[in-house]
């Protein structure tokens, strides 16, 4: 089988909240594909519920996409601690950073019902399975522990 980078991280070292690069892929014809560790809780210590993490994946698809240019996708880990962000290019950690903290705070303390795209039996494969009020509040505690420039230091910006 194939040697997965995620996997042979050492989970018991990092400390999250935090955004790490975990490699640049390049295609036949010169693109840079970056795939970044969006890591908001401490593997092994915690988890969103999958609720709310649904409902985070929904807002961050589109609010990243309004603060920064080269979006992917940002898909949620199975572990249910953060995401697999997904980049054209090689975009500044630092300015991830800031762009998910962005968004992460509208979540926390704007977000409406119905600023959540993609929330009905047409538009999303389980859509009776979000919440905001979890979202707001893992977003909140996100907010407030602030997320690291590095994954195994604390490195605010």
């Amino acid at each position: 089988m194939a040697e997965v980078e995620s996997f042979t991280l050492d989970h018991t070292a990092v400390k999250a909240p935090y955004v790490r690069l975990i490699g640049v892929e390049k295609g036949p014809r010169g693109d840079e594909i970056s795939n970044f560790d969006v890591r908001l809780v401490q593997p092994n210590e915690g988890e969103i519920p999958t609720a709310g993490l649904h409902t985070i994946e929904h807002l961050l698809a589109s609010l990243l996409r309004d603060r920064v240019d080269g979006v992917i996708d940002i898909s949620p880990f199975g572990c249910r601690t953060g995401f697999h962000l997904i980049m054209w290019g090689r975009p500044e950690v630092s300015v991830l950073v800031d762009a998910i903290t962005d968004s992460l705070r509208f979540i926390a303390e704007k977000a409406e019902w119905s600023d959540v795209p993609g929330v009905s039996a047409v538009e999303c494969g389980n859509y009776r399975d979000h919440s905001l009020h979890s979202a707001r509040e893992w977003a909140a505690l996100i907010v407030e522990r602030g997320i690291s420039r590095d994954a195994f230091t604390r490195i605010l910006a």
